[in-house]
């Protein structure tokens, strides 16, 4: 899914922001009485055109309300949002990552949403989905788009490589990646990422698979012996040449590229990438499997979420909500769903035969109930930053693992006590 990773200045310009006192006692945008305006954020070519449709279906069902949307890509959101909040400007309804949602709900930004959430429409979300945007008991935002990670892998380098089937463990993925890069000819045989968005991540699944957590009773899990083993394994694939050269250079997008164009054994990312395999590469010959587990057993897959909040100053959150339930009953939520590639977030869109019929969806979805999500506390953007340049030292060979570790998790620890 095409979430992104805020980078750290940008984030804190809006904490800034926030503190100077444009909170939801100074927030005032004039609104215009039946007019509902929101801020959308863009997955594809095909979120314009959807939402066009829904406020056009949306507005003949309601006469008098009417709905604006401005498109907004992701890298520019939290900007956006930023200027507009400074400005006394933003919409009524925002979609923004789940994991911003801890800052918006601190500085009175955001809006709860239970005095209109009946049970019925509450009833409707996938409660593993649902639960990250409530806190402190208040629901703050619905899950718009949501996401797991598996391992894509090309059947026919595996086959040439003498394998038949993905790896199960890190230990054979290790073992596969070096012999599907013995094959030459600018193939690799891991896909790894190292460049914005997910950096730190695709880390993660390493570490958490040997056992490791990324916060644990309040203290970073960076300096432990998960995620030493973890970035060990990492930097053993890049020097044995069993990834593509040069993996700082390779942000989540170009290593899909490379999947698509026949050059990666396996990497792991979203299920979005097979709709763009299905549109760009349909002859590529692939599969999904479980990302693979550590010594110990443990597996563990990144759950994402994005959220749709609304505004506190919003002059009109009874039409806003109104357009919320219409926008979550199960006609517009499979479309979008569908045409995005993510997972379903309500138990209308998990029975659509669309997702009950797809054999890799379902590898997607079987691993829902040991999903990861990033730790929903303030700072962590910080935090996530700290990780990724930590972890692209150690690819380039600029830091040993351990002390650079020990360093960055010196680092989380004291945004954690702030």
């Amino acid at each position: 899914m095409q979430v992104k990773t805020l980078h750290k200045n940008t984030f804190f310009s809006l904490k800034r922001l926030m503190l100077a006192g444009v909170g939801a006692v100074a927030l005032s945008a004039s609104a215009n009485a039946g007019t509902v305006r929101v801020t959308v954020a863009e997955y594809s070519a095909k979120t314009g055109p959807y939402f066009e449709q829904v406020a056009k279906d949306f507005e003949a069902a309601n006469p008098g309300i009417d709905i604006q949307f401005e498109v907004v890509p992701w890298d520019n959101l939290l900007q956006k949002l930023t200027t507009d909040i400074s400005a006394n400007a933003n919409a009524d309804l925002s979609i923004i990552g789940t994991r911003w949602l801890v800052d918006f709900v601190e500085q009175g930004i955001a809006e709860p949403l239970d005095s209109y959430l009946t049970p019925e429409i509450k009833g409707r979300f996938i409660e593993t989905f649902l639960t990250p945007s409530v806190m402190n008991g208040k629901t703050y935002g619905l899950p718009i788009a949501a996401s797991a990670r598996a391992m894509y892998y090309n059947k026919d380098l595996l086959a040439k490589a003498g394998l038949s089937e993905p790896p199960k463990t890190w230990a054979e993925l290790e073992d596969y990646a070096k012999k599907i890069s013995a094959q030459g000819n600018g193939v690799y045989g891991f896909g790894l990422q190292g460049k914005e968005v997910e950096t730190d991540v695709y880390f993660y699944y390493g570490m958490w698979s040997f056992g490791g957590d990324i916060v644990k009773d309040g203290k970073s899990g960076l300096d432990s012996k998960a995620a030493i083993d973890a970035a060990s394994l990492y930097k053993r694939l890049i020097d044995q040449g069993a990834t593509q050269p040069g993996v700082t250079s390779y942000a989540r997008e170009d290593v899909q590229n490379l999947f698509k164009q026949g050059k990666i054994g396996m990497m792991i990312t979203a299920p979005f990438l097979a709709n763009q395999i299905r549109d760009e590469a349909p002859n590529l010959q692939y599969g999904v499997a479980p990302i693979p587990k550590g010594p110990g057993g443990d597996q563990g897959t990144y759950g994402v979420t994005d959220s749709v909040i609304m505004f506190q100053n919003s002059k009109n959150k009874a039409e806003a909500f109104k357009f919320l339930d219409f926008l979550f009953q199960p006609k517009q939520r499979i479309k979008f769903t569908v045409d995005e590639g993510f997972l379903p977030v309500t138990k209308a869109e998990a029975e659509d035969k669309y997702f009950t019929e797809n054999a890799n969806l379902k590898v997607f979805t079987s691993l829902l109930p040991t999903a990861r999500f990033a730790p929903v506390i303030a700072g962590w953007e910080e935090i996530a930053d700290t990780t990724s340049s930590a972890l692209q030292r150690i690819y380039l060979g600029q830091g040993q693992i351990e002390p650079t570790l020990k360093e960055a998790a010196e680092k989380a620890n004291a945004i954690l006590k702030k």
